[in-house]
């Protein structure tokens, strides 16, 4: 085995983390080879590396996953090893192996290790050898819904029905009672073989109060294997996390090392040689059992780096190319508390539905002070539909968990991106309510605080009266902008006025009536007083700040020591502010066009029963109507699909097609006319 540092390594992925283990490269005097599809020709990564070789078309599946290509592009470039990243490749054992076979170091676990810990129900025996919890389930694949139901009993309700290939969600039901334990052997079976070629299902026990508690661990080619402490990754939506921080709230110091010996002991079983991941699911009385094991760098692995101060990156290089850990589980540190958001490009409002395109504004938070920004795109690049649907990671590093909250917050408010939705609203909504706060959250928080999904009115501003002085402030900032203008007759020069009217709500005509909130503005030095006169009584806002007209975000000191950053958009005498993932939206008018806008009637939005239009931006894939079919309210119309999700679109109501106004193969955006009905 060789312990001569590589020359040359292969990155066999893309996006951000193409461009973190990039990063890691450069700092430690590697050149690094990017691959690219069609679709990538312009990507991040590929400007990046310092050679980039294309492997075909937009599709993954004809591209970063054949593996001949991953592995021609190695042998043309020189590159002595590569680093899969996660995703595509990284858990695959044949292209471990393969690289083996080819004199190329694959930088992860060795092929045998991966095949191990690949199948649920292997990697379980394997768990229970080692001495490590185990949730107490049959593991064995079962034949027969009968069985299933039999088996459910034995155990006891609630339980888990999973597919032993399965993964990110698939594959996996939570069964209550016999019922629903018949439906869900059924329906994992299909969607296990439809999405893995594999339908074998076993059964567990459900832990109730349950959270995921993962365990980071290392191991090297000579025998040792430590723990990197834990990640709390409970804030999840449909099983994708969300959140993920460092460590866990719930987790105390005893708990900590025995699941970190278990983890270390089921590494060791294997012999693992390099980053990998251990996961349980930790019950509410600190009960843990194995869930998984993960032979690859996590995507949030950067939370782990910062309250231990090692790059895994650079450890998995170090580890691949046969060196010993420098350092021993006594020097292992847990210094302060840290925290990701993955920042998506979808849109919280319409049920997480995709959002490609342009970034016509891209504009991260500065990385000072613990912040921390892994991305992959840049301002004018273009988020493909072909992809998952990240944009970046947010992490930030605080003393205390208290402050890894204030940081991420004034982070969120601080990320700007337009031309494109985003789920940062629904982020900070996250961050702001009292059950995250407190850490008192298991795996099913979002389902039970958002049932209805997440909408624009599922979080409010804290103080309303706060934001109307922002968007009063704004209008005053944008009259002293217009007063500047040369030319002005003299003796006739624009005063401006002190007394405005900020509206909110619809107007007349609407079933809501609009909110006038009276509002007085004095500029003394550089502090602008905002007085708001309303039902509570006079309310006074010393704002400072140097924002100017056209900026996005506001900076602005209220009061002398509350901070805040919103982000702000004006259009006309209408002002839209967005502050911890509330959005507050107003008119600031004078008196008088307060008074005409009560006179307004309201434009009725057009009538859209009859048009099937396409929720998201993709590809139409199928149509299963034609002209003159008559249909029936719930009868399945079209299918589109985007950053691997296909959205079915159901008929609304019974009703005759019309038109046909879209093809398959067309690539849609939101809102475009597939069909219309007479």
């Amino acid at each position: 085995m060789t312990t001569k540092m590589f020359k040359k390594i292969l990155i066999a992925n893309r996006g951000e983390i193409a461009c973190r283990i990039m990063k890691t490269a450069k700092r430690m005097g590697i050149k690094t080879v990017a691959v690219y599809s069609e679709a990538d020709k312009e990507a991040r990564h590929v400007q990046m590396a310092d050679e980039a070789v294309f492997i075909g078309p937009a599709p993954s599946r004809e591209s970063y996953l054949v593996i001949d290509r991953i592995i021609q592009a190695c042998i043309d470039t020189g590159a002595q090893a590569v680093h899969p990243g996660y995703g595509f490749l990284s858990e695959n054992e044949q292209f471990a192996k393969r690289c083996e076979d080819e004199g190329i170091v694959f930088i992860g676990p060795k092929h045998q290790s991966i095949a191990a810990m690949g199948d649920k129900i292997a990697s379980k025996k394997l768990a229970l050898a080692a001495k490590v919890n185990t949730i107490p389930g049959h593991n064995e694949a079962i034949s027969s819904t009968d069985e299933a139901v039999k088996i459910a009993q034995g155990i006891g309700y609630p339980v888990m029905i999973k597919a032993s290939a399965g993964g990110g969600g698939k594959g996996l039901r939570v069964a209550f009672n016999d019922k629903e334990a018949a439906e869900g052997f059924a329906a994992c079976k299909t969607e296990a073989m439809n999405s893995f070629g594999d339908d074998r299902i076993f059964i567990e026990k459900f832990v109730e109060g349950p959270r995921h508690i993962e365990i980071q661990v290392l191991g090297d080619a000579h025998g040792n294997v430590v723990y990197l402490n834990e990640r709390d990754c409970s804030i999840q939506r449909r099983h994708q996390k969300v959140i993920e921080e460092a460590p866990s709230p719930f987790i105390d110091p005893v708990t900590r090392k025995a699941m970190g010996e278990q983890a270390v002991a089921l590494a060791k079983a294997v012999n693992y040689q390099s980053a990998g991941t251990v996961e349980f699911v930790v019950g509410k009385d600190k009960s843990f059992y194995f869930l998984e094991m993960n032979t690859r760098l996590q995507v949030e692995h950067p939370v782990t780096e910062n309250i231990t101060g090692l790059d895994l990156v650079e450890q998995m290089i170090r580890v691949a190319a046969g060196e010993k850990l420098s350092f021993q589980q006594a020097d292992v540190k847990l210094n302060g508390w840290s925290m990701e958001c993955r920042i998506n490009a979808d849109d919280p409002f319409r049920n997480f539905l995709p959002s490609t395109g342009r970034l016509v504004k891209y504009c991260p938070p500065e990385e000072v002070d613990g912040i921390r920004v892994d991305t992959g795109v840049y301002e004018g690049g273009e988020i493909p539909m072909y992809y998952d649907s990240m944009i970046a990671k947010l992490i930030v590093h605080g003393k205390d968990r208290i402050d890894a909250i204030e940081k991420m917050r004034s982070a969120l408010n601080d990320f700007v991106i337009r031309g494109i939705h985003s789920n940062i609203p629904f982020q900070a909504a996250l961050l702001q309510h009292p059950r995250f706060i407190s850490g008192d959250f298991t795996t099913g928080f979002i389902a039970e605080e958002y049932p209805q999904g997440f909408k624009t009115d599922s979080v409010q501003p804290s103080d309303p009266r706060r934001l109307a002085a922002l968007a009063a402030f704004m209008r005053y900032r944008y009259l002293e902008h217009i007063k500047m203008i040369d030319g002005q007759l003299a003796g006739h020069e624009m005063t401006i006025a002190k007394k405005f009217v900020v509206v909110t709500g619809a107007r007349v005509g609407s079933p809501e009536s609009p909110i006038e909130v009276p509002i007085r503005v004095e500029l003394r030095e550089t502090t602008y007083s905002v007085y708001i006169d309303d039902v509570d009584g006079v309310s006074r806002y010393d704002i400072i700040s140097s924002w100017r007209p056209g900026e996005i975000c506001l900076h602005a000191t209220i009061n002398g020591t509350h901070k805040i950053t919103a982000q702000v958009a004006r259009h006309g005498v209408k002002y839209c502010l967005v502050l911890d993932g509330a959005q507050y939206e107003c008119m600031v008018v004078s008196p008088l066009g307060a008074e005409l806008q009560r006179r307004m009637l309201v434009k009725a939005p057009p009538d859209t029963s009859k048009l099937v239009m396409s929720p998201m931006p993709g590809l139409l894939t199928n149509i299963s109507v034609k002209i003159g079919d008559a249909v029936t309210a719930g009868q399945k119309l079209a299918a589109i699909e985007a950053m691997k999700m296909e959205n079915t679109l159901s008929a609304a109501q019974d009703g005759v097609v019309a038109e046909i106004c879209a093809a398959v193969g067309d690539s849609l955006a939101v809102d475009q006319l597939i069909i219309r009905f007479e």
